[in-house]
């Protein structure tokens, strides 16, 4: 196989270019160069997907057999189209890594491939789209779902669709998993979101690389939803964590109706945590059925450790302040449970 793989070589990107090379296939990754590395021994061409003066020169500098991109998160639906009809002649496939966030109904419902998504042209631009009231359809979303329109209508049964929600392991730049470590890491009374019950289901970067590169390597195109098959709950997910590191630490569980008296902002400063009922119900069988296979959500913890233990930073990114309750805060919160 020759793949081209859009976007730098830091956590997705990094992932999918290992385990490419791991199957000895010849690898292309086109990039800014600005953030990650990507490793000496494959082909890089610099270039702005941006421009399309860069994309025409990508076009003409080789041909693959599937493009997996991993670098549109923040790209309009025009952009992306962009980039698919500039590629279309030198490439045969395209993997597209999309979000949950497409669904009409996340995150209030469970959730299908075939649950209806929001609508978007497939030549939008930036500005399209809005966020509701509850956080819920987000701009974001809006805006995935174009760049998926843009994609499908461009290399039609020959476009792949990776829907997954969250991504933690190794290389995590979001923060969600690296602040729950060091806060475990730090010990003492650990605020949390009850039920300790509650599942989550994200899934290991290296998993959803995977599963990208068995995708391009297949015929025929479609969508997966891309979440682990057996969840974890938020207690055994907090107890793995202060187990890996060694934090003398304890949680607290707190009634979501107390953090929201406190102002505790969901998903953000309490990370992983959502009271809508759909967050963590996405259905993932269709991409088990065609192979995705998810390591225990203990080994994505462990390994994680290991890696910041090891000096392990992420690129900077502004997504990674947002994560985590200030020690003040939590400590407010957490002496008003105490009387």
């Amino acid at each position: 196989m020759r793949i081209l793989v859009l976007g730098d070589g830091w956590f997705l990107g990094k992932a999918v270019i290992e385990g490419a090379l791991a199957r000895g296939w010849d690898v292309t990754a086109f990039n800014r160069g600005r953030s990650g590395a990507v490793p000496e021994d494959i082909e890089t061409v610099r270039g702005d997907r941006t421009s399309g003066t860069d994309l025409k020169r990508l076009a003409q500098s080789g041909s693959w057999d599937a493009v997996i991109d991993t670098s549109s998160g923040e790209m309009s639906p025009r952009t992306v189209l962009t980039a698919a009809e500039a590629l279309r002649p030198a490439v045969e496939r395209w993997v597209h890594v999309s979000t949950v966030s497409v669904y009409q109904g996340w995150p209030h419902q469970t959730l299908t491939e075939d649950s209806a998504r929001l609508d978007a042209p497939a030549d939008a631009d930036e500005s399209f789209g809005y966020t509701g009231p509850d956080g819920s359809p987000t701009k974001y979303g809006f805006q995935k779902a174009g760049a998926e329109k843009a994609v499908l209508q461009t290399f039609g049964r020959e476009a792949v669709v990776l829907r997954p929600g969250v991504i933690l392991g190794p290389g995590e730049y979001v923060g969600r998993l690296p602040w729950w470590l060091r806060r475990a890491e730090r010990g003492g009374a650990i605020l949390a979101a009850a039920p300790s019950l509650r599942p989550i289901q994200p899934v290991d970067v290296r998993d959803v690389a995977a599963f990208a590169l068995d995708q391009a390597a297949q015929d025929g195109g479609g969508a997966f939803n891309v979440a682990h098959p057996a969840p974890l709950s938020i207690g055994e997910f907090l107890a793995h964590c202060l187990a890996v590191t060694g934090g003398a630490g304890h949680v607290v569980w707190a009634d979501p109706a107390v953090l929201a008296e406190h102002g505790v902002r969901q998903w953000t400063e309490m990370p992983l945590w959502r009271t809508a009922s759909g967050v963590w119900s996405v259905d993932a069988s269709r991409a088990v059925a065609a192979g995705l296979s998810c390591r225990p959500l203990t080994t994505t913890i462990s390994d994680t450790w290991e890696w910041l233990k090891a000096d392990g930073r992420p690129v900077d990114h502004p997504r990674a302040a947002e994560h985590g309750i200030a020690p003040a805060k939590e400590s407010a919160v957490l002496a008003a449970l105490a009387h």
